[in-house]
């Protein structure tokens, strides 16, 4: 099996070193470039020939955004992760706009960083649940606007898991709710697992029975 070749773009050459000591020690990964800038990365991306992308928002010149454009248009199957300190409802939905691939805040562990790596090599997204809740706000917010009766939460059960239990109750699989919430397939099944034992049901059935009964779906 080849490495995933990884290129790194910050303005923060102590960030980058960082970064790329830490995925360097990863079995399966290497970096293959370090650059300062949107426009480096532009210009470089197509010698340097990564797999990945580690992509900062906020660089002097071209952001990180426009440069993930740029790269998209020419190269789709490029994979682009922003990693960023800025964590904005634009960013996050300018970014989704210009084809990353996932979101993550800087202040990630290295286990989360590596589990994005191989989300986004098996062609899915990866953004962790402080981005998503940014991009669920809105929705959320609009549907309690336009739905004459207003969302049921379950009491006990945490913002995430309330989503979960109704993309499960309306029938969608694990790989359905994984990619619709951009989590990964194992993250859908610990929230599953965890909704299971605080409502004390055995299996999706159960759970199905309780969201109709209780108004979380319709079966009209």
């Amino acid at each position: 099996m080849t490495d995933i070749k990884i290129l790194l773009v910050d303005d923060h050459t102590i960030l980058r070193d960082g970064l790329a000591s830490l995925l360097n020690q990863v079995s399966g990964m290497k970096v293959v470039g370090s650059l300062s800038s949107g426009e480096e990365a532009v210009n470089e991306f197509e010698r340097i020939n990564p797999d990945v992308i580690l992509m900062d928002i906020m660089m002097n010149g071209m952001t990180g955004l426009e440069a993930t454009r740029w790269i998209k248009e020419q190269k789709p199957a490029v994979k682009v992760i922003i990693i960023s300190s800025e964590i904005k409802k634009e960013f996050v939905s300018t970014g989704i706009k210009c084809g990353i691939d996932g979101y993550l805040p800087k202040d990630v562990t290295r286990d989360v960083l590596v589990e994005a790596i191989h989300c986004v090599m098996e062609n899915k997204k990866y953004f962790n649940s402080a981005i998503t809740n940014l991009v669920f706000e809105d929705f959320y917010q609009g549907e309690k606007g336009t739905r004459k009766k207003e969302r049921k939460l379950t009491e006990g059960l945490t913002t995430r898991e309330n989503q979960v239990l109704e993309l499960i109750a309306n029938g969608q699989t694990n790989q359905e709710v994984a990619d619709q919430l951009f989590i990964s397939i194992k993250t859908v099944e610990t929230h599953k697992a965890n909704i299971l034992g605080k409502l004390g049901f055995k299996n999706v059935a159960e759970l199905i029975k309780y969201a109709i009964k209780n108004g979380i779906i319709s079966i009209d």
